[in-house]
């Protein structure tokens, strides 16, 4: 039986060259999509994926990717599958293992994706968990790369939630050399056992103030109060209105700095519209960028 590569759980999961490598890929095959130039490097290839909660840009990216490299998709939703009447985790991913070439999970439980990753014998890449969106960060280092023409000695500014997005981007600068400030609302930091591991490899600010946070930095970065984990409503009162990311805050990074968010947005929460729709924004590159790094990710993953 040919030996498991790798999965993709988390971005510590990734060496510093694999990291740069799959940035370096996705970058050359997005030029290529706009030059007209075909590479199907999966051809015959197959990806499962696997949808516990609603998703549009992991889902569309990836069978999107398979597609453009000559491969092919499945969307299975937790209804198709026997996961529903009863049938384990264990089992699911050894069935699916004899059928397709890669699984892609977007799970609530960061625990069910590392149950799939030790029982299946493809490769296992987490479309999003309670825990980490890795996924997420290859594509927003690589729109960083793409507009900053660096990744090493910048600066990111995390305004809001400390959430699984948050947790996998502290990852992601601790592999590329960007120093991180973190501006949360007492008790909304970001994993504390993940901040002590980073802080080997880089320099990282917990801050309640978002103003402290955003000064001299050249990536400004947020996301929801209330996530889809999150059932609780009210979530947003303890974030508003100082945790939000204005005109008045971006005035005070980086004349030049950007704007990121993972998307969805709630305009007049997290982000103001004059924001996310302004000259500093470069959320729509970053949403288009998922598509080429799952494709690079991919290329890396089945080792094309």
């Amino acid at each position: 039986m040919k030996v498991k590569t790798k999965d993709l759980l988390t971005i510590n999961e990734l060496s510093k060259h694999e990291l740069l490598e799959i940035i370096e890929n996705a970058i050359k095959l997005k030029k290529d999509l706009k030059k007209g130039i075909s590479k199907p490097l999966l051809k015959n290839k197959t990806l499962a994926m696997i949808f516990q909660k609603p998703s549009t840009r992991t889902r569309v990216s990836f069978e999107t990717g398979m597609f453009q490299m000559g491969g092919h998709a499945l969307n299975l939703s937790a209804d198709d599958l026997q996961l529903k009447r009863g049938e384990t985790i264990e089992d699911t991913a050894k069935t699916l293992s004899r059928y397709v070439d890669l699984i892609m999970a977007r799970v609530y439980s960061h625990d069910e994706v590392e149950i799939l990753a030790k029982n299946a014998t493809v490769p296992v890449i987490n479309g999003l968990s309670d825990s980490f969106h890795p996924c997420q960060i290859l594509a927003d280092l690589m729109t960083i790369k793409e507009k900053k023409k660096k990744l090493s000695g910048l600066k990111i500014a995390w305004i809001g939630d400390g959430n699984n997005v948050c947790n996998s981007m502290i990852y992601g600068c601790a592999k590329v050399s960007i120093d991180i400030n973190i501006a949360t609302p007492k008790g909304y930091e970001p994993n504390l056992n993940i901040i002590k591991e980073s802080k080997k490899f880089i320099d990282i600010q917990l801050l309640g103030n978002p103003e402290l946070a955003v000064k001299n930095a050249d990536v400004v970065v947020t996301d929801t109060f209330v996530s889809i984990h999150h059932q609780a409503t009210d979530r947003a009162k303890d974030f508003l209105p100082y945790f939000q990311v204005n005109s008045n805050l971006m005035k005070k990074a980086n004349h030049d700095a950007i704007f990121l968010h993972c998307l969805p947005a709630k305009r007049g929460q997290e982000v103001t519209s004059e924001v996310l729709d302004g000259p500093q924004s470069v959320i729509w590159d970053e949403a288009e960028n998922r598509l080429h790094a799952q494709k690079a990710l991919m290329a890396l993953l089945l080792q094309v």
